[in-house]
Protein backbone atom coordinates (compact mmCIF):
# COMPACT_ATOMS: atom_id res chain seq x y z
CA UNK A 1 0.00 0.00 0.00
CA UNK A 2 2.02 2.24 -1.07
CA UNK A 3 4.50 2.13 2.52
CA UNK A 4 8.35 2.82 3.13
CA UNK A 5 8.79 -0.43 4.06
CA UNK A 6 7.03 -1.63 0.46
CA UNK A 7 9.32 0.85 -1.00
CA UNK A 8 12.82 -0.46 0.76
CA UNK A 9 11.74 -3.76 -0.40
CA UNK A 10 11.95 -2.86 -4.17
CA UNK A 11 14.88 -0.80 -3.64
CA UNK A 12 16.56 -4.29 -1.76
CA UNK A 13 15.88 -5.97 -5.45
CA UNK A 14 17.43 -3.43 -7.59
CA UNK A 15 20.66 -3.29 -5.41
CA UNK A 16 21.25 -7.14 -5.15
CA UNK A 17 21.06 -6.74 -9.12
CA UNK A 18 24.16 -4.84 -9.50
CA UNK A 19 22.65 -2.98 -11.69
CA UNK A 20 21.89 0.31 -10.39
CA UNK A 21 22.44 3.67 -12.44
CA UNK A 22 21.93 7.04 -12.87
CA UNK A 23 21.13 8.21 -16.85
CA UNK A 24 24.64 9.54 -17.23
CA UNK A 25 25.85 5.99 -16.46
CA UNK A 26 23.16 4.47 -18.13
CA UNK A 27 23.29 5.97 -21.32
CA UNK A 28 27.01 3.57 -21.86
CA UNK A 29 25.71 0.54 -20.69
CA UNK A 30 23.99 -2.36 -22.35
CA UNK A 31 22.25 -3.45 -18.88
CA UNK A 32 20.73 -1.32 -16.14
CA UNK A 33 17.84 -0.45 -13.60
CA UNK A 34 17.24 3.18 -12.97
CA UNK A 35 14.60 4.71 -9.98
CA UNK A 36 13.59 7.84 -11.09
CA UNK A 37 11.08 9.98 -9.33
CA UNK A 38 8.62 12.75 -11.23
CA UNK A 39 7.95 15.47 -8.31
CA UNK A 40 4.14 16.48 -7.72
CA UNK A 41 2.67 18.33 -4.69
CA UNK A 42 5.23 17.88 -2.16
CA UNK A 43 8.96 18.52 -2.27
CA UNK A 44 8.75 16.95 1.66
CA UNK A 45 7.69 14.01 0.86
CA UNK A 46 10.28 13.51 -1.91
CA UNK A 47 12.58 14.89 0.52
CA UNK A 48 11.45 12.10 3.29
CA UNK A 49 11.59 9.35 0.45
CA UNK A 50 15.00 10.27 -0.18
CA UNK A 51 16.49 10.08 3.33
CA UNK A 52 14.74 6.56 2.91
CA UNK A 53 17.25 6.04 -0.40
CA UNK A 54 20.27 8.19 1.55
CA UNK A 55 19.72 5.39 4.69
CA UNK A 56 20.22 2.04 2.59
CA UNK A 57 23.35 4.06 0.49
CA UNK A 58 20.90 4.37 -2.43
CA UNK A 59 20.59 7.31 -5.01
CA UNK A 60 18.41 8.17 -7.61
CA UNK A 61 17.02 10.70 -10.25
CA UNK A 62 14.29 13.08 -9.23
CA UNK A 63 12.69 15.47 -11.02
CA UNK A 64 10.90 19.09 -9.92
CA UNK A 65 8.70 21.47 -11.58
CA UNK A 66 9.45 24.70 -12.26
CA UNK A 67 6.10 26.08 -13.18
CA UNK A 68 4.01 23.77 -10.25
CA UNK A 69 0.82 25.47 -8.72
CA UNK A 70 1.32 23.23 -5.22
CA UNK A 71 5.20 23.95 -4.84
CA UNK A 72 7.55 26.68 -5.11
CA UNK A 73 10.92 25.19 -5.98
CA UNK A 74 12.97 28.53 -5.25
CA UNK A 75 11.54 28.94 -1.90
CA UNK A 76 14.30 28.95 0.43
CA UNK A 77 13.02 25.97 2.69
CA UNK A 78 12.55 23.93 -0.57
CA UNK A 79 15.79 24.91 -2.01
CA UNK A 80 17.41 23.91 1.53
CA UNK A 81 15.87 20.78 1.05
CA UNK A 82 16.74 19.81 -2.59
CA UNK A 83 20.52 20.91 -1.88
CA UNK A 84 20.46 18.51 0.98
CA UNK A 85 19.57 15.99 -1.34
CA UNK A 86 21.93 16.61 -3.97
CA UNK A 87 24.74 16.57 -1.36
CA UNK A 88 23.37 13.48 -0.25
CA UNK A 89 24.37 12.16 -4.02
CA UNK A 90 21.03 12.04 -5.83
CA UNK A 91 20.78 13.77 -9.17
CA UNK A 92 18.09 16.69 -9.88
CA UNK A 93 16.25 17.53 -12.81
CA UNK A 94 13.68 19.33 -14.43
CA UNK A 95 10.53 17.96 -14.56
CA UNK A 96 9.07 20.13 -17.44
CA UNK A 97 5.90 20.88 -18.77
CA UNK A 98 4.68 21.46 -21.84
CA UNK A 99 1.40 23.90 -20.36
CA UNK A 100 0.40 23.82 -24.05
CA UNK A 101 3.35 23.91 -25.61
CA UNK A 102 3.12 21.86 -29.60
CA UNK A 103 5.94 23.09 -31.66
CA UNK A 104 8.91 20.83 -31.01
CA UNK A 105 11.50 23.72 -31.55
CA UNK A 106 9.57 26.18 -28.95
CA UNK A 107 9.45 22.93 -26.74
CA UNK A 108 13.26 22.64 -26.86
CA UNK A 109 14.19 26.08 -26.39
CA UNK A 110 11.79 26.56 -23.09
CA UNK A 111 13.73 23.30 -21.54
CA UNK A 112 16.97 24.70 -22.17
CA UNK A 113 15.84 28.01 -20.63
CA UNK A 114 14.52 26.54 -17.62
CA UNK A 115 17.38 23.80 -16.97
CA UNK A 116 19.76 27.04 -17.38
CA UNK A 117 17.95 29.15 -14.79
CA UNK A 118 17.41 26.36 -12.30
CA UNK A 119 21.62 25.18 -12.70
CA UNK A 120 22.06 29.04 -12.20
CA UNK A 121 19.40 29.65 -8.80
CA UNK A 122 20.77 26.10 -7.58
CA UNK A 123 24.67 26.86 -8.04
CA UNK A 124 24.86 23.16 -9.61
CA UNK A 125 24.25 21.73 -13.12
CA UNK A 126 20.73 20.42 -13.82
CA UNK A 127 21.21 18.38 -17.13
CA UNK A 128 18.70 16.00 -17.13
CA UNK A 129 15.03 16.06 -17.61
CA UNK A 130 11.34 14.37 -17.69
CA UNK A 131 8.44 15.96 -19.25
CA UNK A 132 4.83 15.96 -17.20
CA UNK A 133 2.00 13.80 -18.81
CA UNK A 134 3.63 13.80 -21.96
CA UNK A 135 1.68 13.33 -25.34
CA UNK A 136 1.94 10.48 -27.50
CA UNK A 137 3.61 13.27 -30.13
CA UNK A 138 6.19 14.24 -27.92
CA UNK A 139 7.43 10.63 -26.68
CA UNK A 140 6.86 9.78 -30.68
CA UNK A 141 9.59 13.08 -31.05
CA UNK A 142 12.18 11.44 -28.93
CA UNK A 143 13.56 15.08 -27.58
CA UNK A 144 17.35 14.90 -27.59
CA UNK A 145 19.21 17.51 -26.55
CA UNK A 146 23.19 18.15 -26.80
CA UNK A 147 24.51 17.94 -23.38
CA UNK A 148 21.07 16.97 -21.96
CA UNK A 149 19.43 13.98 -21.28
CA UNK A 150 16.03 13.12 -21.42
CA UNK A 151 14.07 10.52 -19.29
CA UNK A 152 12.43 9.90 -22.02
CA UNK A 153 14.90 9.07 -25.00
CA UNK A 154 14.83 5.81 -26.51
CA UNK A 155 18.17 4.84 -24.80
CA UNK A 156 15.97 4.63 -21.98
CA UNK A 157 12.32 4.49 -23.06
CA UNK A 158 10.31 2.60 -25.61
CA UNK A 159 7.81 3.64 -27.59
CA UNK A 160 5.36 2.12 -28.98
CA UNK A 161 1.92 2.75 -30.54
CA UNK A 162 -0.01 0.14 -28.70
CA UNK A 163 1.00 -1.78 -26.49
CA UNK A 164 0.26 -5.33 -25.82
CA UNK A 165 1.50 -8.45 -23.76
CA UNK A 166 3.34 -9.44 -27.10
CA UNK A 167 5.30 -5.60 -27.56
CA UNK A 168 8.74 -6.18 -27.66
CA UNK A 169 10.16 -3.53 -25.38
CA UNK A 170 14.16 -2.85 -24.94
CA UNK A 171 13.65 -0.87 -22.08
CA UNK A 172 11.25 -2.48 -19.39
CA UNK A 173 9.52 0.57 -17.76
CA UNK A 174 7.26 0.55 -14.72
CA UNK A 175 5.36 3.25 -13.01
CA UNK A 176 2.83 3.92 -10.44
CA UNK A 177 1.01 6.70 -11.61
CA UNK A 178 -2.28 7.12 -10.13
CA UNK A 179 -1.69 5.08 -7.58
CA UNK A 180 -1.52 1.75 -10.10
CA UNK A 181 1.48 0.64 -11.04
CA UNK A 182 1.41 0.65 -14.67
CA UNK A 183 2.86 -2.04 -17.29
CA UNK A 184 4.13 -4.18 -14.30
CA UNK A 185 4.88 -4.35 -10.71
CA UNK A 186 9.03 -4.01 -9.72
CA UNK A 187 9.46 -7.31 -8.12
CA UNK A 188 12.12 -9.27 -8.56
CA UNK A 189 10.88 -10.81 -11.71
CA UNK A 190 10.19 -7.67 -13.33
CA UNK A 191 13.66 -6.09 -12.33
CA UNK A 192 15.84 -9.10 -12.98
CA UNK A 193 14.05 -10.63 -15.67
CA UNK A 194 15.15 -7.25 -18.31
CA UNK A 195 18.64 -5.99 -19.19
CA UNK A 196 17.24 -2.20 -19.30
CA UNK A 197 14.61 -1.18 -16.70
CA UNK A 198 13.08 2.11 -16.14
CA UNK A 199 10.99 2.54 -12.75
CA UNK A 200 9.02 5.91 -12.21
CA UNK A 201 7.40 6.57 -8.80
CA UNK A 202 5.82 9.69 -7.71
CA UNK A 203 7.05 10.56 -3.90
CA UNK A 204 3.42 11.87 -3.20
CA UNK A 205 2.59 8.46 -2.87
CA UNK A 206 4.34 7.09 -0.30
CA UNK A 207 4.59 7.51 3.31
CA UNK A 208 6.12 5.81 6.47
CA UNK A 209 2.45 4.36 7.00
CA UNK A 210 1.18 3.82 3.03
CA UNK A 211 -2.38 4.70 2.51
CA UNK A 212 -4.96 3.74 -0.19
CA UNK A 213 -5.56 6.48 -3.03
CA UNK A 214 -8.20 8.42 -1.20
CA UNK A 215 -6.85 8.51 2.29
CA UNK A 216 -3.38 9.04 0.89
CA UNK A 217 -4.71 12.44 -0.97
CA UNK A 218 -6.34 13.24 2.65
CA UNK A 219 -3.32 13.00 4.14
CA UNK A 220 -1.23 15.03 1.55
CA UNK A 221 -4.12 18.02 1.92
CA UNK A 222 -3.40 17.91 5.38
CA UNK A 223 0.02 18.24 5.27
CA UNK A 224 -0.15 21.52 2.55
CA UNK A 225 -3.09 23.37 4.91
CA UNK A 226 -0.72 23.28 7.45
CA UNK A 227 2.54 24.18 5.62
CA UNK A 228 0.28 26.87 4.17
CA UNK A 229 -0.53 27.97 7.95
CA UNK A 230 3.24 27.70 8.78
CA UNK A 231 3.67 30.16 5.86
CA UNK A 232 1.10 32.77 7.09
CA UNK A 233 2.31 32.49 10.28
CA UNK A 234 6.13 33.62 9.29
CA UNK A 235 4.97 36.07 7.29
CA UNK A 236 2.41 37.78 9.34
CA UNK A 237 2.72 38.77 12.86
CA UNK A 238 -0.83 39.82 13.69
CA UNK A 239 -1.76 35.62 11.95
CA UNK A 240 0.11 34.12 15.75
CA UNK A 241 -3.29 34.79 17.88
CA UNK A 242 -5.15 32.28 15.05
CA UNK A 243 -2.41 29.41 14.08
CA UNK A 244 -3.49 27.14 16.57
CA UNK A 245 -7.13 27.48 15.99
CA UNK A 246 -6.22 26.67 11.65
CA UNK A 247 -4.02 24.28 12.84
CA UNK A 248 -6.57 22.43 14.79
CA UNK A 249 -9.43 22.82 12.13
CA UNK A 250 -10.62 19.39 10.63
CA UNK A 251 -10.53 20.42 7.05
CA UNK A 252 -10.83 16.65 5.75
CA UNK A 253 -13.13 13.72 7.66
CA UNK A 254 -11.64 11.23 9.04
CA UNK A 255 -9.25 8.19 7.35
CA UNK A 256 -11.10 5.52 6.49
CA UNK A 257 -14.33 6.94 6.14
CA UNK A 258 -17.44 4.79 5.40
CA UNK A 259 -17.95 5.56 1.67
CA UNK A 260 -21.42 6.01 0.40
Amino acid sequence: MFSYNEYKEIISIIQSTGRQAGYAEAVKKDSFVIMRHDVEYSVDRAYALAKVESRMDFTSAWFFQWTNNTYNILSKRNKDMIRDMYERGHQIGLHFALNGMEDMRQVRRQIKKEMNILSEMFGFEISQFSIHRPSADVLRENIKIPGILNAYQDDFFTFAEKITEETQLKVKYMSDANHIWRYGYPDKKNITGYDKVQILTHPFAWSKKGYDNRDNYAVLIQEKYKELVESINHECKDFCEFKDEFLEAELVQELGRDKK
